[in-house]
């Protein structure tokens, strides 16, 4: 089984540039590109947030006509960026969304593997909160299916990565989160989005990793007090990739065109 996460697009309206400099819109285009020409073909896409930039109907709209060049079927939840509504209008063809309150999901393949959405977000804020009823939710949800590989898929990462400018709008309650999953062997990953780079862990005994943005990647600058900024890095995605031999293996993927095929390895 084959999972393909893309996370971070910020989808603009038609004609508009994210921060007024970067073409999220043709970015997220060039990543579906790749999602189409891998072979074979993903069974599953998850978005991990931040599906648009403003939450504006206009975005979704644009979200809603690049997304229909998937031919696999897609599992999203919503970022601090999205507007939960909106959002939930939007998807309002997935029948496993629910019809109010936060967008947690859980669904079961295809293939072995179950994936549960976890909307962690706190409207009208930037951080995430893992708080009694999403607490609430995931134990129920992991204690359905004890035996399960199965996949938590969150917008805000529940750590403090070292990045000062970014840490503060991280989920909080991470520690809550964190005994849940160290009552539930079956968590194979925890996968965020948010920070816009690729960072992994160990978390309660699961690997927690969060994806690259398809845009820009936020400046990796470690020291305290660290001015925000941004950067035009090579955009990409991240590869999960299930086998009954092996478990989950999970490949970070550049977008993008690069010289090669080379006849050596």
């Amino acid at each position: 089984m084959l999972i393909a996460q893309l996370s971070d697009p910020h989808l603009r309206p038609p004609g508009v540039l994210y921060q007024g400099l970067v073409d999220s819109n043709a970015m997220f285009a060039a990543a579906l590109d790749q999602l189409a020409s891998l072979d074979p073909q993903p069974d599953l896409v998850l978005l991990s947030g931040d599906l648009v930039d403003e939450g504006t109907e206009a975005e979704y709209a644009q979200a809603a006509a690049l997304l229909a060049r998937l031919r696999v079927p897609l599992l999203v939840i919503p970022g601090n960026h999205d507007c939960r509504e909106a959002f939930r209008r939007s998807f309002v063809h997935h029948p496993h969304l629910p019809a109010s309150g936060p967008l947690h999901f859980a669904v079961d393949g295809p293939g072995p593997l179950r994936v549960l959405g976890l909307d962690v977000t706190v409207p009208g804020a930037h951080h995430g909160e893992m708080d009694a009823a999403a607490c609430a939710w995931l134990e129920a949800r992991l204690a359905e299916q004890p035996g399960r590989p199965t996949l938590i898929m969150m917008h805000q990462p529940p750590f403090a990565s070292g990045i000062p400018f970014i840490d503060p709008y991280r989920c909080h309650g991470g520690e809550r989160l964190a005994e849940i999953v160290a009552r539930h062997p079956s968590v194979e990953r925890i996968l965020c989005g948010h920070v816009h780079r690729f960072m992994q862990l160990r978390f309660a005994g699961a690997l927690l990793m969060t994806a690259p943005s398809t845009t820009t990647a936020l400046a990796l600058r470690l020291a305290p007090g660290a001015e925000p900024a941004s950067f035009v890095e090579p955009p990409g995605m991240l590869l999960h990739h299930w086998r009954l031999e092996t478990g989950l293996v999970t490949h970070l993927v550049p977008i993008g065109s690069f010289r090669g095929p080379l006849p050596f390895f």
